[in-house]
């Protein structure tokens, strides 16, 4: 996500920071029941074929360089894809999505976790939507965008849709309850301040929105996006600035453990993390929340990883091994 829109203007320059951690581099239908079960275990297979692959409405951050332009392709629906239960145009009151079954019992019994898949696969065809602007607190911004894709048209809203149904079922294994933002059963959206809207209101203990980025071939690994302390209009981020910090450190931490991939060495200074203040999900939030973007779509071997679908399960559960321990403190 790379970015132009509304959670995606390229950052502004800024001073150096180092971050007081370093990551450690240092009922279904009876006959449809074994096909989402198997579905569940090895998720979507990548690549282009059958997806709606997004073009892209933004550009590279300062540091990234230009962004390469975005080539959409048809629409179309991934393998295995469940579709929430009342899909909607609208940008608001069509409601979270629990699909995937109760919360198993676990040291997450309780607690509510809000899944938020960046982007939808929709949002292209209906960019008159998307553009339309909403308030982010601070100014307003568009609705939402169409985020990126590989150079052979896998888009990051299938990619995100993919690692949060397998990061959902992780942490429903441990006893969490786990809502969607989206479940690709609306055409479009929601928009930005929907998005916020959701984990609000449904008290979650943790937020985490899921993403891919797309800045110049070269710029490799991944990043975790924190909220800045942002005190304007609607947005008081000051009371989840130190929680989200302490659930963005522990994902980066264990993601390098789950992927093996190292840490942005575009954005961060090497700590895999970076802080915003522009981005409408972070600064409307009143719980703890975060952003990940698990790499690069627009390098070759950052996007050979984001294709395979062991690697988005590794991407699943270093997300969630470190949702589980923000969680059990």
């Amino acid at each position: 996500m790379s970015y132009v829109g509304p959670d995606f203007d390229p950052p502004q320059p800024r001073r150096s920071r180092r971050g007081p951690m370093t990551v450690a581099l240092a009922a279904l239908v009876p006959g449809a029941l074994v096909g989402w079960l198997v579905w569940q275990a090895v998720g979507d297979p990548g690549g282009p074929s059958g997806a709606a692959a997004s073009s892209s409405a933004s550009s590279a951050s300062p540091s990234s360089g230009a962004a390469a332009s975005r080539t959409p392709s048809a629409s179309g629906t991934d393998e295995g894809q469940r579709r929430s239960p009342s899909p909607s145009g609208a940008s608001t009151g069509s409601g979270p999505s629990t699909a995937g079954g109760p919360a198993a019992s676990g040291p997450l019994k309780g607690k509510v976790v809000v899944v938020d898949p960046g982007h939808n696969p929709g949002n292209f065809e209906h960019t008159a939507d998307i553009n339309r602007k909403v308030n982010i607190g601070t100014n307003s911004k568009e609705c939402d965008t169409t985020g990126t894709s590989t150079n052979a048209g896998y888009a990051e809203a299938r990619f995100t849709l993919d690692v949060a149904r397998r990061l959902r079922t992780l942490l429903q294994q441990e006893g969490a309850t786990v809502k969607f933002t989206q479940d690709g059963g609306r055409p479009w959206g929601p928009c930005v301040d929907e998005r916020a809207r959701i984990g609000n209101d449904a008290h979650a203990d943790a937020v985490v929105s899921i993403h891919a980025d797309g800045s110049a071939a070269g710029n490799r690994g991944f990043h975790v996006i924190l909220p800045a302390s942002v005190h304007s209009g609607d947005a008081d981020t000051r009371p989840i600035v130190a929680p989200s910090r302490d659930l963005g450190e522990r994902i980066a931490g264990n993601f390098v453990r789950a992927t093996g991939s190292a840490p942005s060495n575009y954005i961060g200074g090497g700590t895999g993390l970076d802080v915003r203040s522009d981005l409408g999900g972070l600064n409307l939030s009143t719980v703890p929340k975060v952003f990940i973007e698990c790499g690069n779509m627009r390098d070759s071997k950052d996007a050979a990883l984001l294709t395979s679908g062991a690697w988005r399960q590794k991407a699943a559960r270093g997300i969630s091994e470190g949702i589980v321990g923000f969680l059990r403190g």
